[in-house]
């Protein structure tokens, strides 16, 4: 009896089980089984659904240029080459599966690293609260303004470091020539909120929303702001003059930091509690104690606790905060928050910024190491980041 020569399966047969395929890494896996399996189908699936993120570690030694990628799915760490990750440049943000690549000259970019897509931003040298760069004040190269007037220098790498806290972009940003998209960053040290669209040459603030920088989340066509009471700002930035509205809630107290999360088409807001301590154990001096869980209700509007995730999983820190169906993807556990170190005060001092990450489960309020990070590697920074496989 002759064997099925699997190669010459029918083109239209390999579209149609190319299409039952919801992990990236099984889609590559299938392009790579032959020429025939590999032409019968896009180099960049389209059907994809939101993927669970691999968690972006620090170089390989030896090799400044390469990042690993743990995956939960694998336990594996996929090792790639970035030229953009030298020592003078820092990877300080992920968004929809795009890096913000800053370095020590005012020149932004996103960098797509599964395909070396790369898009330039306005450089750091155009937000408003940026009055001047000059090169030649060694040491005090910037020169900037708070909401206040107070004037203040900070230097390459201060800035490199220190300035953006995080960047959102819109759910549809892309490469091509017609492809629209807004970035927003929201700016460390003054609490602003800046942002820019395609084909624009400078950052612009949005004055209504100054207090707003909590956390930032693209969600429902428009940017939604929290402050540290709870208070959400929506913020459309269609036209050149931004347009924000303000919800009031009743004010929240507590907790150090804030996350916006999109779960199953609702806004969710979670609040991350930090023991401070000058020696919990060597080298650590904070330590995330739990996490809370609300809902955003809109009849109040207020914020309404919630006890589980159901099926939905949470991945919080230096990334646009998201959400997966757990049972979607294999590692991934249910009614879960994975987190990874975020607290910039401590970081931006040059504590180390690997030991508080890990995962915590709302049904017990049990919070554990990553499965076998810990052996993949040891690092004081920057810290861990979790960045989206996006193909596209």
């Amino acid at each position: 009896m002759a064997t099925a020569d699997w190669c010459q399966l029918p083109p239209d047969l390999l579209g149609m089980i190319a299409q039952k395929l919801g992990i990236y890494i099984d889609y590559l896996r299938f392009r790579a089984v032959c020429l025939n399996w590999r032409s019968a189908v896009p180099k960049r699936p389209l059907h994809l659904p939101h993927q669970l993120p691999w968690l972006m570690l620090h170089n390989r030694r030896g090799r400044e240029t390469f990042r690993g990628f743990f995956s939960l799915s694998d336990d594996k760490v996929h090792w790639l080459e970035l030229p953009e990750a030298s020592r003078h440049k820092r990877f300080c943000g992920s968004s929809q599966g795009w890096l913000l690549v800053v370095g020590e000259t005012p020149v932004i970019a996103l960098l797509n690293p599964l395909t070396r897509a790369k898009i330039h931003l306005p450089p750091l040298s155009t937000f408003p609260n940026v009055l001047d760069f000059d090169i030649s004040q060694v040491g005090r190269e910037y020169v900037l303004e708070t909401s206040s007037g107070n004037r203040y220098t900070r230097n390459l790498i201060e800035m490199r470091d220190r300035f953006m806290k995080k960047v959102i972009v819109s759910s549809s940003l892309g490469t091509s020539s017609d492809a629209e998209y807004v970035i927003l960053a929201v700016v460390n040290e003054t609490g602003d909120l800046a942002f820019c669209r395609r084909g624009d040459e400078s950052w612009s603030l949005i004055a209504e929303a100054q207090s707003f920088c909590e956390d930032v989340i693209w969600y429902k066509g428009s940017f939604h702001a929290v402050d540290k009471f709870g208070r959400i700002a929506i913020c459309d930035v269609r036209d050149s003059s931004p347009v924000v509205r303000v919800i009031e809630t009743p004010r929240l107290f507590g907790g150090d930091i804030l996350y916006l999360v999109e779960l199953s088409g609702e806004l969710f807001l979670v609040t991350r509690y930090l023991e401070l301590k000058p020696c919990l154990e060597p080298d650590m001096v904070y330590k995330t104690m739990r996490f809370d869980v609300s809902k955003f209700d809109t009849s109040g509007p207020m914020w309404t606790k919630v006890e589980n995730l159901g099926d939905y999983a949470m991945f919080l820190g230096k990334n646009s905060s998201l959400s997966v169906r757990a049972s979607h993807f294999s590692g991934c556990r249910s009614n879960c928050i994975y987190f990874t170190d975020d607290y910039s005060e401590a970081n931006y001092e040059g504590v180390r910024g690997d030991h508080d990450l890990g995962i915590f489960s709302l049904g017990d309020g049990s919070i554990e190491l990553l499965p076998s990070y810990s052996h993949h590697s040891r690092l004081i920074w920057p810290p861990p980041l979790w960045v989206s496989p996006n193909p596209l």
